[in-house]
């Protein structure tokens, strides 16, 4: 186990947060941690982090455990470029290989085979051994493989501190993986990640050799990623077995059969004390109701079943109904700040089509919803009554200063304060909500606010800017189901991939600067997408198997000539040190003649000089040997 929370309670002052939360990460477990909005998610990470500690109970974590976390939006400040910030991880796998790289050139100098020598060559097979076990060698290709991943190809050079917040996160996210914790706490990893990355990404985690603990509302991150899920509600952590969709099965009939128990116990109860009521005070059956009596205070008394708070309600109409072709893109330029995001596009949206808009970060979906809603570019044709109305993900529809009663009812002075109301309390937002001002709502709030807004545009043609964004689960799945039943024209932005399933008919993607459109819902945009890529590396590996063919002999022969030098520097070695033996033997007999009663014994001397003759003439033939050689 890596980390173990035993019995753990927290509160904030006078509110409890949660109280006996007991659950384990084990090594090599995905966690996928769920909770409505204020539930406790990012708390019950500070606990394990060690940054906040239990009011009850403890957290235990394994001796030496190493953690990574990544914060919602946690990037970091640094000055220096991405990919110097990625080799700050390997400094020691980098210091070894370039301390060998020294001990190596020390080695060759030496000019025999002395006691030093034998202590650089143990340094060096010590060396080769940590960077074998390392995997030293493939420094550059694990940065760039993660780098690239994580869209930074072509940005190594750039300095972190001039970039965005969201490729600060991402830069995090990347350098975390690179560092290989034993556990991996992600919180919110998608929300920065087109989709190309977070497929990428679901593909690295899934070897990634770690624990990893997520908090995300992306249900196919989770659903593709985990094998467990925890879900704070109600100040208690429950344990499921399997990915979300499983999670939701689980939940049901889990919440079923404890509904299912209180009730036949309520109903037991209800029996028994109305026998007890009716014949306590008869003397023939006082005695049988004092035994019921006795059973009822026996019995354990089973919780009523928790009941969530209602999830958010939203319901979008219209009032016209626009003619077919609601929009027509022709020969549409797009740039921001100099730079071209679409060129030539054309796209036609018919009215009642749903359309989800995707492309990788930075290609110009948000740009060009912006443009569709602004009017006024003479290649963007509006079908005749088409109303627009448009969510934009970052609230600049929004009056900061206002309270959020105000805010709808000053675009809409004809509804009663008791409509408004009720609208704002229909999509999540309560009593105690309606006099907060604006910029001082939390994202899901804002983004309840906006949707009810959104509502009471009455358009026919909904231009999302990531609507999902902030959204916590049950909101997330009132939202789609409100979607899925407007019968008026959609065209969205969104990472969220489970949403993009459940609403889109069709798909259109912004790549190379063009419109491309895919006649079919997301489960074909992909399969379409998994067969341009197929396409594209059968035609890589044909080029490959080409080179391969030409290269071939000249490929074979530097493999020869590389075993051959490999097979010299081994003799060459060889002959170093018999040759240092011989000459430490040499010097050996030689000292031994200069002794006095050595010299004073005809025979020895004899013997002596007669191994001396024969090391001199096997030094001359070694020394020739290795002349040539070199």
């Amino acid at each position: 186990m890596i980390v173990t929370v035993d019995n753990a309670g927290f509160s904030y002052g006078d509110n409890l947060i949660f109280d006996n939360v007991s659950f384990a990460v084990n090594e090599g477990e995905r966690i996928g941690l769920i909770g409505a909005n204020g539930e406790g998610k990012t708390t019950l990470i500070k606990l394990i982090l060690g940054e906040l500690f239990c009011d009850s109970g403890k957290v235990i974590k394994k001796n030496g455990a190493r953690i990574g976390y990544l914060e919602q939006n946690g990037g970091y400040l640094s000055g220096s470029t991405v990919y110097e910030e990625m080799l700050a991880v390997f400094k020691n796998e980098l210091s070894a290989v370039e301390k060998l790289e020294k001990l190596s050139q020390k080695l060759s100098s030496f000019d025999g085979y002395t006691p030093e020598y034998a202590a650089v060559s143990a340094q060096i097979e010590n060396l080769n051994a940590y960077i074998s076990s390392h995997d030293c060698y493939s420094v550059e290709v694990k940065i760039k493989t993660v780098l690239n991943g994580m869209g930074f190809n072509g940005k190594y050079g750039q300095v972190v501190d001039t970039m965005s917040g969201g490729e600060k996160t991402r830069l995090k996210l990347a350098r975390l993986l690179l560092e290989q914790p034993d556990l991996l706490i992600l919180d919110e990893p998608t929300n920065h990640l087109d989709i190309s990355t977070l497929f990428w990404l679901e593909e690295y985690l899934s070897s990634f050799k770690g624990a990893i603990l997520v908090v995300s509302h992306d249900r196919f991150f989770l659903d593709r990623l985990t094998t467990r899920i925890l879900e704070i509600e109600n100040k208690k952590v429950s344990s499921f077995t399997g990915n979300y969709s499983k999670y939701k099965i689980l939940k049901a009939e889990r919440n079923a059969r404890l509904l299912k128990d209180y009730e036949a116990q309520q109903e037991e109860r209800a029996k028994l004390q109305d026998y007890v009521d009716r014949n306590i005070v008869r003397a023939t059956t006082a005695k049988s109701a004092q035994s019921r009596v006795k059973q009822l205070e026996k019995m354990e008394i089973l919780e009523k079943p928790y009941t969530p708070p209602k999830a958010p309600v939203f319901k979008f109409n219209y009032e016209n109904t626009p003619y077919e072709e609601v929009l027509k893109i022709s020969s549409l330029n797009l740039e921001i700040g100099g730079k071209r995001l679409i060129c030539g596009g054309q796209l036609q949206i018919r009215r009642g089509d749903k359309v989800a808009l995707t492309g990788e970060n930075g290609t110009g979906k948000s740009t060009l919803i912006k443009e569709i809603f602004k009017g006024g570019n003479k290649n963007i044709e509006i079908g005749r009554f088409v109303r627009l109305a448009l969510y934009d993900q970052e609230g600049a529809n929004l009056n900061p200063e206002n309270t959020v009663l105000a805010e709808l009812w000053e675009r809409h002075t004809g509804l009663t304060q008791t409509e408004v109301r009720s609208a704002l309390a229909r999509c999540g937002l309560y009593e105690e909500d309606m006099v907060k001002p604006v910029k001082s709502l939390s994202g899901g709030e804002r983004a309840k606010l906006a949707l009810c807004i959104l509502e009471s545009e009455k358009g026919n043609f909904l231009l999302l800017d990531e609507p999902t964004n902030h959204l916590d689960l049950p909101a997330r799945e009132s939202l789609e189901k409100a979607l899925q039943s407007f019968d008026g024209t959609l065209l969205f932005v969104s990472h969220d991939r489970y949403f993009i399933s459940a609403i889109a008919q069709k798909v259109v993607e912004i790549e190379g600067g063009k419109l491309n459109a895919y006649d079919g819902d997301y489960a074909f945009f992909t399969e379409e997408k998994r067969r341009k890529r197929e396409l594209i590396q059968r035609e890589e590996e044909e080029k490959r198997q080409i080179a391969y063919k030409e290269e071939r002999q000249s490929s074979y022969r530097s493999k020869k000539e590389r075993a051959e030098e490999e097979r010299r520097k081994t003799a060459i070695k060889q002959l170093e040190q018999k040759i240092c033996a011989l000459e430490a033997e040499e010097e050996r007999l030689n000292a031994e003649l200069s002794e006095p009663d050595v010299a004073a014994d005809y025979k020895k001397v004899n013997g002596i000089l007669e191994k001396l003759q024969s090391i001199k003439l096997q030094l001359d033939g070694l020394y020739k040997e290795y002349e040539t050689m070199l």
